[in-house]
């Protein structure tokens, strides 16, 4: 007999919550003028909360896919550590009209695996925050190759850099920070805080069942405003950004799902825009005008064992200067893993220059 799922001390004597509960979920902003009013949120809609434990509660259009029925949704995960080895506890879906969050703990493998066609497919478009642990989770817990997402992180990174500004190595944007940007919500995520707290205190906080209001709450909370947001960056972004968020979201997909077949099975990036004949791809190659935008890739560097110190260097300086001199973005698994390696992001040209001072690092000092 299958054991039940864990119940913290606070909750064992609670009575088993409902299956839905209420939210407010702003809608789109009617007009580019009014994108940056701060939400009020007792002036928008309010949508059911419905707790999924079986696929037949899911809609039909996500649940099978086409292109008759495209969709936009907000999507994000929990977990006990979100990566390969850890838990997935919800997977929190937001449409226009309700949030479901679908219960891995109580729905199994069956559940999850029920999502699969809508996670890969091109006809539903996945908005979430940072992709890249989400998709590690559900690629190597599932098999499921996360496809077709708009990271708002990437969204906002490409925003900056259309307005002139410079990101600096490793400054991202977090979800509490992008809400509280006046220009797009303007809204302090106090909530998200204590729950912060209440992980520190018990990793296991998300794998306790009945879920309680503070957690139904906390994981809608994390979703409820990404279709928002996302029409939003989506007038905002120039068809050049527009590419940029469409592959970069693809490697970051990608980026921690490593295998031995260097992604064959993954599908295919997005061409680069403009490249539609044989002429164009021979201009390309010769860079004759070099305002094209280039290729992007994803590099994976092995790292040999007990040599990833020389990488990083002291106080992450060597790192840093790497990242300094490139214009690509350079991650390390870190505790969560892969230990072993280095991935880095970007342009070629930028990626293979980010490879060679790797490389250099690692090199025997006389």
């Amino acid at each position: 007999m299958a054991s039940s799922p864990p119940r913290s001390p606070s909750q064992s004597s609670s009575p088993t919550p409902p299956t839905s509960y209420v939210t407010h979920l702003p809608i789109a902003p009617s007009s580019p003028s009014h994108s940056s009013e701060k939400i009020l949120e007792e002036e928008q809609p309010r949508v059911p909360i419905h707790i999924v434990t079986e696929a037949y509660q899911l809609p039909v259009d996500f649940l099978e896919p086409s292109p008759q029925a495209k969709l936009v949704i907000g999507f994000d995960c929990e977990a006990v550590d979100l990566c390969r080895y850890g838990t997935l506890c919800i997977i929190q879906l937001a449409f226009p009209d309700a949030i479901y969050l679908v219960d891995a703990i109580e729905g199994g493998k069956v559940l999850i695996e029920a999502c699969k066609p809508a996670l890969e497919s091109d006809f539903i478009t996945k908005v979430i925050h940072d992709c890249k642990r989400d998709s590690e989770a559900l690629y190597f817990q599932f098999g499921i190759k996360l496809n077709n997402v708009v990271d708002t992180q990437i969204a906002y990174s490409l925003l900056e850099e259309q307005e002139g500004q410079k990101r600096l190595p490793d400054d991202y944007i977090s979800l509490v920070g992008l809400l509280a940007d006046p220009r797009y919500c303007g809204l302090s995520h106090v909530d998200k805080e204590e729950v912060r707290v209440l992980l520190r205190q018990d990793p296991n906080f998300w794998t306790y069942r009945p879920l309680s209001e503070q957690m139904i709450h906390s994981a809608a909370d994390d979703v409820r405003f990404l279709l928002y947001i996302y029409h939003q960056m989506m007038a905002k972004l120039n068809e050049r950004s527009l590419w940029h968020l469409a592959v970069r979201g693809a490697l970051y997909c990608r980026c921690f799902c490593v295998n031995s077949n260097d992604y064959a099975d993954w599908p295919s990036l997005p061409p680069i825009p403009g490249l539609q004949n044989l002429v164009d791809n021979i201009l390309y190659m010769l860079n004759i005008d070099g305002n094209g935008p280039e290729e992007e890739i994803l590099s994976v560097l092995d790292v040999p064992p007990g040599k990833m110190g020389c990488i990083i260097g002291k106080k992450g300086a060597s790192i840093m200067a790497i990242k300094e001199s490139c214009n690509a973005e350079i991650l390390i698994g870190g505790p969560r893993g892969p230990p072993d390696k280095v991935f880095i992001i970007g342009p070629v040209k930028q990626v293979k220059k980010a490879e060679a001072m790797l490389r250099g690092r690692l090199l025997p000092v006389f």
